[in-house]
């Protein structure tokens, strides 16, 4: 499920995001950055659990604010690895940090809040970013219990609730397959028929339990940031152990051009016409 939600994040929004040159976040494990311009803003913040985000933000602050050209890019090609939670209850964690680093980044720079001079940054990523990605689980929750209070007291239609849930599920699944095929045309990192399976799967379950999940702990982020929580959270790190599967993970750009590479060593030369 969580490589599922980052293909749909990676390959779908943060591209999205980044032909507007309106992306607020660079992962903090894949980031590069030009180094006078980071030490320019001060470098990484000590006082948020999103130093990433907010660092790019700050960035995006700086730059406009000083009118130079620019541009912060999310690369797809990229290859790398990171470690991701394995238990629910160090998901749950991990996700809780992430909203509330995303709420401390909004407030730190809620300056730039639908104001045009950051252009669409400030007109596009930070409303969306607040409405959607911030608030966006409170909403959710409450359509759930509207949808369920509806129901019991028969407010709405049965059969129309059924029809415009089915259509939710399947306009969310629609999403989750078109990053899926995005990926197996473009990179195809994951080789293993099996793999893409249950990938494909996966984006049937997602709307129906893990998102709702992953909702109700965005949701206790949002809650915990309200209380002044400002701890990391123990995050359990068991690392990659044997690597060797790996290697086997390069995207099909990367072994054909290793192919052509060998090929053109292999062939002889050809002797010069007279």
């Amino acid at each position: 499920m969580q490589l599922l939600e980052y293909l749909r994040a990676f390959l779908i929004g943060r591209i999205a995001w980044s032909q507007l040159n309106a992306l607020l976040i660079i992962s903090g494990a894949f980031g590069l950055f030009d180094k006078k311009t980071v030490l320019k803003c001060g470098g990484y913040r000590v006082d948020t659990v999103g130093e990433d985000m907010e660092l790019v933000v700050r960035m995006h602050r700086l730059l406009r604010e000083e009118g130079r050209p620019y541009s912060i890019r999310f690369v797809p090609e990229a290859f790398c690895w990171t470690e991701v939670p394995e238990t629910v209850s160090v998901l749950s964690r991990q996700r809780a940090r992430w909203q509330r680093g995303l709420i401390d980044s909004l407030r730190f720079h809620r300056k730039m809040f639908l104001n045009p001079r950051y252009g669409k940054v400030g007109l596009l990523s930070s409303p969306y970013f607040l409405f959607v990605e911030a608030l966006g689980p409170v909403i959710e929750l409450l359509r759930y219990v509207a949808v369920i209070a509806s129901l019991a007291f028969g407010w709405i239609n049965w059969l129309l609730a059924v029809l415009f849930a089915n259509a939710a599920v399947l306009l969310g699944t629609a999403v989750s397959l078109a990053a899926i095929r995005l990926e197996e045309d473009l990179y195809f990192r994951y080789p293993d028929a099996v793999a893409t399976l249950k990938l494909i799967w996966c984006a049937r379950l997602d709307n129906v339990w893990y998102r709702p999940l992953t909702a109700l702990w965005r949701l206790t982020g949002l809650l915990q940031y309200l209380r002044g929580t400002k701890t990391w959270g123990h995050m359990e790190r068991r690392g990659f152990g044997e690597v060797e599967h790996l290697k086997q993970n390069f995207s099909r750009s990367e072994r054909e051009n290793q192919g052509n590479s060998k090929k053109k060593e292999a062939s002889p030369r050809k002797p010069l016409s007279s």
